[in-house]
């Protein structure tokens, strides 16, 4: 197994011959220990350390932060993998995989991706929400992986060629969701998998180690029993995102997620925390009066940073080229500067409010409720035609997944016919046979696909590019899983969404940052756009043809 980092690239890749005898990347500290790679381009080769702990070493690279360590710990306590004296988050993953193999990462919370060496066998491995990404290709009889696309796409072995395929599937959801990427022939792992490669032969097996279950529910319990362990829960998810010792940053909107990560924070760290804030001038709307409410409330030093249309344009090109795979998302390039800006102030760890919305019964499903609910007889049955649903799904959220004949040129469009039907990337979620519930199946299909691919893919890439750690305690495990063994009605009571979240932080937060409706962060997207360099007739291309192009001329440019 061979490492080369790449510079500018994000942590880590490597290349391996099956056959090969070549050891693990990085210093071979002990069998237990985690390698990550040196900014600087180099590559070395090292033979795995002798076994201490029978019946095998492991060597593995990669990046690991742990958010349930205590937990951890306690589960090989009385084990003879147990720790003697300190352990990093690499080493007690490690040492609990040897405890319990693959299947042991889901007793894992926090966010890792790394490969590891065990006996003949490299195993890829990718934590169970998504918090970090993990790629991989393999071409003539070599495999890599890494944690960046860009880095694999300067490995010299393989050819770059754009895959179409996933052009139609990023202009259909405005990001890449499941394993296809850009480049044709490189996968992305997905979470809650491991991907086990034979360094003899090179065969390999994709293992699902964690998968979200719906529990039965019992009528008889009371509301507050879920409220309870929903805030006992909360408690821990933030305990276990902030760092130790060290002052946090926490990027506050002023919304219900957000200022409840902050409000949870400030009362268990024992250290500064500063909130900070997107403004886009006084011209338009925004929530900076609940974010400041939500700062003072908490005693927090906070910050304002301002933003326009020219710093987006300006910054557009370098902040698609951090997140690898797209993200139509008009609010990446504030993200990159918000982080930035953190970044500059000495900050090493920032928490962030994702995961609300998707883990309790955001407004964004009520588009599918309403279709469900009010489908009439002559609507296709979901088991005559299984696709129905997931088609209702692509148009709810209005990106491009009926446009796709008028905005393609006749030449990609025939290429295009034979891909496999974009639906597939949500139709398993929206018809899942463990799910009861309609808002289960929508809130599966929320963190799998969006949760995983878009938001945390997102977090990750632009903290990451100011030298940031970006956590997510919304998107912990336990929340997720617990997420789905809340009634349905508890999460959407009436028109009030995410109503035991609301309930659970009532008494750490003002009332109106709890119980106001959500208005979401308002991008001035089209005031941006309006005589932006961004619309010159150049980057437009050929792609839009007929109407919409003469349309897009008369009125935008």
């Amino acid at each position: 197994m061979r490492g080369r980092p790449v510079a500018g690239g994000t942590g880590w890749s490597l290349g391996f011959l099956p056959g090969s005898r070549t050891g693990s990347v990085g210093e071979t500290a002990g069998p237990y220990t985690l390698h990550p790679l040196p900014a600087e381009v180099g590559e070395r080769e090292v033979q795995p350390s002798s076994p201490v702990y029978p019946p095998r070493s492991l060597v593995a690279v990669g990046q690991v932060t742990l958010g349930n360590r205590a937990a951890l710990l306690a589960r090989l306590a009385h084990t003879p993998l147990a720790p003697h004296g300190p352990c990093s988050d690499g080493e007690l993953l490690l040492r609990l995989y040897a405890h319990e193999g693959v299947a042991g990462f889901a007793q894992v919370s926090g966010m890792f991706a790394l490969a590891l060496r065990d006996g003949p066998h490299l195993v890829l491995v990718r934590d169970a929400v998504g918090g970090r990404k993990l790629f991989y290709t393999r071409t003539a009889g070599f495999w890599a992986a890494s944690p960046s696309l860009r880095c694999l796409r300067r490995w010299h072995r393989l050819t770059p060629r754009l895959n179409l395929s996933a052009v139609q599937t990023y202009l259909t959801f405005a990001y890449l969701p499941g394993e296809e990427t850009l480049l044709e022939g490189v996968w992305e792992l997905l979470p809650g998998h491991a991907l086990r490669i034979g360094l003899e032969d090179g065969t390999h097996e994709l293992i699902p180690y964690w998968s979200i279950q719906e529990p039965p529910w019992d009528p008889s319990d009371p509301p507050e029993q879920y409220v309870s362990h929903l805030r006992q829960l909360l408690d821990a998810a933030v305990s276990g995102a902030l760092p130790p010792g060290e002052p946090v940053a926490v990027f506050l909107s002023g919304g219900i997620d957000s200022s409840l990560v902050t409000a949870l924070a400030a009362r268990q760290h024992d250290q500064p925390i500063t909130t900070y804030a997107i403004h886009f001038g006084e011209r338009h709307p925004n929530e900076l009066a609940y974010a400041h409410l939500v700062a003072s409330h908490c005693r927090t030093h906070h910050r304002v940073i301002g933003f326009n249309g020219n710093q987006v344009c300006r910054h557009l090109a370098e902040t698609m080229a951090h997140l690898d795979s797209p993200v139509g998302d008009p609010l990446t390039v504030p993200n990159l500067l918000l982080a930035r800006a953190a970044a500059a102030d000495g900050f090493r760890v920032v928490l962030n409010g994702e995961g609300g919305d998707p883990c309790f019964g955001g407004p964004k499903n009520l588009p599918m409720l309403l279709f469900e609910l009010y489908r009439g007889n002559s609507d296709p049955d979901p088991g005559s035609d299984p696709a129905a649903r997931a088609r209702t799904y692509l148009r709810a959220y209005r990106e491009c997944y009926d446009d796709l004949p008028v905005l393609l040129s006749p030449a990609a469009w025939d290429e295009l016919r034979p891909a496999p039907p974009v639906e597939r990337l949500v139709q398993p979620f929206l018809e899942s046979p463990t799910m009861r519930s309609w808002l289960n199946r929508l809130m599966l299909t929320n963190v799998r696909t969006k949760g995983a691919h878009h938001i945390l893919a997102k977090v990750e890439s632009l903290t990451a590019a100011c030298g940031l750690e970006g956590r997510s305690p919304l998107f912990d495990r336990t929340i997720v899983e617990y997420s789905f063994a809340i009634p349905p009605e508890l999460k959407l009571a009436g028109t009030t969404e995410k109503w035991v979240l609301k309930r659970a932080v009532e008494d750490v937060l003002p009332a109106i940052i709890v119980f106001r409706p959500k208005s979401g962060m308002r991008v001035p997207i089209q005031s941006w756009l309006l005589g932006s360099p961004l619309l010159r007739p150049t980057p437009l291309r050929p792609w839009f043809l007929g109407p919409l192009g003469r349309l897009v001329s008369e009125v935008l440019l």
